[in-house]
């Protein structure tokens, strides 16, 4: 059985490779149970969750993802998500991989974003405003870079000393202009596409900031207490999902609207599975706001997986 470390699957699953991935998958389908979905009280700090996420192809392969995503680890100096990814062989049950689950994480949740970035954000987007200083970011500059012409980069957390040591580090590693944010509500009304990336509990983006043609990626807020866009960004924007089902009952995005009535299933225009089998076209003019939200799906880890196991095994 191949053991990949987070080196080799970083090295295994190169962006433009891996968003093809993805979106063949979201063409041709899988068998995708609820995944498992668990709060672990921590004493002293917030809870963390425990992940279980099963997929397979009947007949392909495989696989379950074992998470615990734990907020208090920022203090620690450590990443919020670890994780480990079993890959089988559908057929005969035989083991085949363990691939590194937060760097398979990571690099697919920025995945699916660029993937839907190719529908929704305008193809002029040159600059990307990123939420958040964690792991995700560099990984969702990298993705963002590969299906748009990105120029330039800002950086807004919570910490200013930590956007600008981020943006510091970032410049270094990729060749455009890196710079943390003066001001969230300047760099909102800046940017092309803002991806945010955060653990809020109370909304960071205001629709009304933004310019007509931005697009917002909301990758964060996996849970229904979360959230990271405003009612005016609902108001504002055309709504896009990775997944109905996963969306409907676990992103606070769309979870606390829903409840208020301020929208209803019916007001999201489409969800990966549609956009990437041609059922909708995506952004539907160059001046409207779009937005997509994803909580994550076996899916993507599954042909993330799958992906990995065959740059390496080949």
């Amino acid at each position: 059985m191949l053991l990949l470390s987070d080196d080799q699957t970083r090295d295994a699953l190169p962006f433009p490779d891996l968003i093809d991935a993805l979106a063949d998958m979201f063409r041709s389908g899988c068998v995708m149970p609820t995944r498992h979905h668990h709060d672990m009280e921590i004493p002293g700090e917030p809870d963390g969750t425990m992940l279980l996420m099963p997929a397979w192809v009947p007949g392909g392969y495989a696989g379950v993802k074992v998470a615990t995503v734990v907020p208090g680890n920022a203090e620690r100096n450590l990443p919020a998500v670890s994780a480990q990814y079993l890959l089988s062989d559908a057929r005969t049950g035989e083991m085949l991989a363990l691939v590194d689950g937060g760097e398979l994480t990571a690099r697919r949740t920025a995945a699916a974003s660029a993937l839907a970035a190719r529908y929704l954000a305008r193809a002029d987007a040159r600059h990307l405003l990123v939420l958040g200083t964690g792991r995700l970011a560099p990984n969702l500059i990298a993705a963002h870079m590969a299906v748009r012409p990105i120029e330039e980069v800002t950086i807004w957390g919570r910490s200013k000393e930590k956007a600008s040591e981020l943006a510091r580090d970032l410049e270094q590693r990729f060749p455009i202009s890196v710079r943390p944010a003066d001001t969230l509500k300047d760099a909102l009304g800046k940017a092309d596409i803002v991806s945010a990336a955060t653990l809020s509990t109370e909304p960071l983006i205001s629709g009304k900031h933004l310019k007509p043609g931005a697009h917002v990626d909301l990758v964060g807020a996996f849970k229904p207490s979360m959230r990271e866009s405003d009612d005016d960004l609902i108001k504002r924007a055309e709504i896009y999902v990775d997944t109905r089902d996963g969306c409907l009952s676990e992103g606070g995005d769309i979870v606390q609207p829903l409840k208020t009535g301020l929208i209803s299933p019916q007001d999201i225009q489409a969800d990966l599975y549609e956009l990437c089998r041609g059922e909708h076209p995506g952004r539907q003019s160059d001046e409207a706001v779009t937005m997509f939200k994803s909580v994550g799906a076996a899916l993507e880890d599954l042909a993330g997986a799958i992906l990995a196991y065959r740059n390496v095994e080949h």
